[in-house]
C-alpha cells in the first residue's frame, strides 16, 4: 500500500429526486467545481441519493399494514405502516425487542439482499418529507457497475465505486458505514499465504477492504452537510468483478444463529 493517500468530498450536489441523473450530476459538479477523476480513484457514495434516483422510497400514506405487521409493531412500539415496509425488504425478523431508555424498540432484519441490519435499512432521515421512507436500492452491485461505468467512459480511467449505509453493530456502541453496493473495488483483501512484518505466514488475515473505505468515508459524509460522495485519491488496489455479499458471512458460519 502507498504512505498516503488523499480524501475530499464532492460539493455542491443537488438534492435527489426519482429519475435523476446521477451519473451526470457527478460528472457535472465535478466540471463545475473544477475537478477531475484519475486512474485509480474510488468514490464512496451514499445509498439514499442512489436510491432516490431510482426512486426506491415509499410514502407511508400508501402503505397498509398486515395483521402480522400490526402485531410485530405492538412489540417494538413502531408505526405498523412502517413496520409493513420493513417486512416487504426482509427475508426474516433477527430480533425484536421493547428498549426501556427509548421510546421506540429494536428491529433487527435480514435484508433480502442478505445484510443483518436495524428495520432492514428502511430509513427515514434525509428524506423529502414527513411520512416518506427511503429502501436500500434493488440491486445496489448493479447500481454501482452503472455509475462506474458511466464515470470511467466519461474521464477515460480505470475507476472504483462503493455504495454505503450506515449499520449498527451487534457488540460496539454507535454506527459505522459499511459496503452494500461494489463496482470493481475488493470487498476482501485475502492474504492468506503472505507474510507478517516479522515473516510469519498470514492464515486468516482478511482485511475488508470496502467496509475499510465505506468507514473511512463518514468522517466526511456528515448527514447534515449534504456530501453523499466521497473520493479516495492515491490507494494501490485491485480492480476486481466483485460483489457486496462477498461481505456477507454463510449462514453455516454465523455461530449465534
Amino acid at each position: 500500500m502507498p504512505d498516503a493517500m488523499s480524501v475530499f468530498r464532492l460539493m455542491g450536489l443537488p438534492d435527489f429526486q426519482a429519475e435523476d441523473d446521477l451519473a451526470q450530476n457527478i460528472i457535472d459538479t465535478l466540471i463545475a467545481n473544477q475537478q477531475s477523476l484519475v486512474e485509480g480513484d474510488i468514490l464512496v457514495i451514499a445509498h439514499k441519493v442512489v436510491s432516490k434516483s431510482e426512486g426506491a422510497c415509499v410514502d407511508l400514506h400508501h402503505v397498509t399494514p398486515s395483521d402480522e405487521a400490526i402485531e410485530l409493531a405492538k412489540t417494538v412500539n413502531k408505526d405498523p405502516r412502517k413496520v409493513e415496509v420493513i417486512l416487504s425488504q426482509s427475508t426474516r425478523i433477527v430480533r425484536a425487542m421493547k428498549r426501556p431508555d427509548q421510546q421506540e424498540g429494536v428491529l433487527i432484519a435480514e435484508h433480502k439482499n442478505g445484510y443483518i441490519c436495524a428495520n432492514a435499512a428502511v430509513d427515514e432521515s434525509n428524506t423529502d418529507h414527513p411520512g416518506q421512507l427511503i429502501l436500500l436500492p434493488k440491486d445496489p452491485d448493479k447500481s454501482a457497475r452503472q455509475l462506474c461505468q458511466r464515470l470511467e467512459s466519461h474521464f477515460a480511467c480505470n475507476l472504483g465505486v462503493v455504495i454505503s449505509d450506515t449499520f449498527g453493530r451487534p457488540w460496539r456502541l454507535g454506527q459505522t458505514n459499511v459496503a452494500i453496493g461494489l463496482a470493481n473495488v475488493p470487498g476482501v483483501m485475502h492474504m492468506l499465504g503472505e507474510e507478517d512484518a516479522f515473516g510469519r505466514p498470514l492464515s486468516v488475515t482478511a482485511p475488508a477492504f470496502a467496509d475499510e473505505l465505506a468507514a473511512a468515508s463518514g468522517l466526511l459524509m456528515e448527514k447534515s452537510a449534504k456530501s453523499p460522495v466521497i473520493i479516495f485519491r492515491g490507494l494501490s488496489w485491485p480492480k476486481t468483478d466483485s460483489s457486496s455479499r462477498d461481505l456477507i458471512r454463510a449462514h453455516n458460519e454465523d455461530l449465534f444463529r
